[in-house]
């Protein structure tokens, strides 16, 4: 819904000299907008029993808790794992929601958008009128910072969703284990100090998924060190989880240079990286750094399904093609994509360095 709302706001200044276009427009947009406000209704009664049952599921483990050496460790087992579900699920609905409700902001957003170029032209016959954006807004800026106000966004839950389904939910099964280990110690000492060394573990495993979060949020070597070994660091840990072999060759004088360059090098190879693993099928990709006297040329490709970028760009679902094209270009750079189905996808780019 996000990537046709975007082309709506951008096609909303050109269009309003099309009158009866923009009005259908607008009613089209009021339709919409009423579906969208039974579903943001339909979400939140879901929410709100998901919430009920969560309270439940917490309920009941405090129960057990209470009365541990009477509950076998299975029912324990069984209570923490419907906790843990329903907390999930929980968390996934409310996510939902808030996707809703940011969705019919924008649609509310571009039906105003769309009332004042239907007031503006009745005002002015079939003349465009100079701004239907508000004061201070051209018709070029606003695509832009509505996709910049949605990648944050989407950045925003991203984060919310890792830190929910990794450290959070461990920290929650281990403030778990560290209660039974608790009450055990006065009752079964030898089951206390087992449970100790499981919570021993856990916490070990724990610690090492916030390092690899911190890392992949922002990795403190690419300030300390540079873009290299940031770059062949994040690519072999990319590879042992994803299980695709992945493998970076690096040509010319390795340096350091401006700090945005290499922070916005080493983005734009994670995120293409991440869409490898999570879209192309690919069975291996090849990372290709080449640190010229005056340029730098990144290039990734990956062996995997591949797509048709022209078809991907027209339907407007390639808003992070277009996006890595817009920070390329903003350091005074060329990117280019090339990709067919069935033909595996080549991103380069290259980048002036002073």
């Amino acid at each position: 819904m996000m990537d046709d709302l975007r082309a709506k706001l951008a096609s909303a200044g050109p269009a309003a000299a099309a009158g009866g276009e923009d009005r259908q427009e607008h009613e089209q947009v009021q339709r919409e907008l009423k579906e969208i406000d039974l579903l943001i209704q339909q979400t939140s009664a879901e929410v709100d029993k998901l919430a009920q049952r969560n309270a439940q599921a917490a309920n009941r483990v405090k129960q057990m808790e209470m009365n541990l050496d009477t509950v076998p460790r299975t029912d324990l087992q069984a209570a923490y794992t419907d906790a843990q579900e329903a907390q999930k699920r929980l968390f996934m609905m409310r996510g939902q929601l808030e996707k809703l409700q940011s969705d019919q902001q924008h649609l509310s957003r571009l039906a105003g958008v769309l009332h004042r170029a239907l007031d503006q032209s009745g005002q002015r016959g079939d003349a465009a009128p100079a701004s239907v954006l508000g004061a201070g807004e051209s018709d070029g800026a606003q695509p832009a910072i509505v996709r910049i106000i949605e990648t944050q966004e989407q950045e925003r839950q991203r984060l919310v969703r890792q830190l929910h389904d990794g450290p959070a939910q461990s920290l929650t099964n281990l403030i778990l284990q560290a209660e039974i280990c608790e009450r055990l110690f006065d009752h079964d000492p030898k089951r206390a100090r087992s449970e100790l060394g499981n919570l021993k573990a856990a916490v070990t495993g724990t610690f090492q998924k916030v390092r690899d979060f911190m890392f992949d949020l922002r990795p403190m070597m690419l300030d300390d060190l540079g873009l290299v070994p940031t770059l062949k660091r994040y690519i072999d840990s990319s590879a042992e989880k994803s299980g695709v072999p992945t493998s970076l060759t690096v040509t010319g004088t390795e340096r350091r240079f401006t700090g945005y360059k290499e922070v916005a090098l080493f983005r734009i190879a994670q995120d293409v990286l991440a869409n490898v693993r999570q879209h192309a099928h690919a069975t291996r990709a090849t990372v290709a750094l080449d640190l010229a006297e005056d340029t730098v040329r990144l290039s990734v490709e990956d062996n995997g399904s591949g797509f048709d970028v022209n078809e991907v760009l027209n339907a407007r679902k390639g808003i992070g093609l277009s996006t890595l094209r817009e920070r390329v270009e903003m350091m005074g750079g060329q990117a280019q994509i090339d990709s067919a189905p069935g033909r595996g996808t080549r991103v380069s780019l290259i980048i002036p360095i002073p």
